[in-house]
């Protein structure tokens, strides 16, 4: 009878009860402290502000809607503060510019493309526009 090698046999038992050993039940977390684990570190709240329709200045409709396009010159809209660009448009007239801005021009949508603005929201946010960039514009009350 030949019988294993002593040294080998002797590792591979004790390898065998270590693994047995680990498979044993894992300790459970307190599912209170778990909780407060994984609590959030903080909270967001975004409230959006509705601003009654016709209310809106010139300055809030160009920061919100024409902005997106006049500040970086994309769609070849003119850049706000580029007197080169908008002399030819601002020679046109205010009326012709207001009329373009509603009704939108080359790749300019109609309203910038926000539908809810009203004309005298339009008015007054061409006139801010234009004024940043040369002229001299009086914009409609709100």
């Amino acid at each position: 009878m030949h019988l294993p090698n002593t040294p080998h046999a002797v590792l591979a038992a004790a390898a065998f009860a270590l693994l047995l050993s680990a498979c044993g039940k894992a300790p459970q977390a307190d599912p209170e402290e778990t909780a407060r684990a994984i609590l959030p570190v903080g909270q967001v709240a975004i409230e959006k502000v509705k601003v009654e329709p016709g209310k809106r200045t010139g300055e809030e409709i160009v920061t919100a809607v024409c902005g997106a396009c006049h500040s970086s010159g994309a769609l070849n809209a003119p850049k706000t503060g580029d007197k080169e660009a908008w002399a030819p448009r601002i020679a046109q007239g205010f009326d012709a510019l207001v009329q373009a801005a509603i009704n939108g021009k080359n790749q300019m949508p109609a309203r910038g493309g926000a539908a809810d603005l009203t004309d005298e929201e339009v008015a007054r946010a061409v006139a801010y526009l234009a004024n940043q960039s040369g002229a001299s514009f009086e914009a409609p009350a709100p």
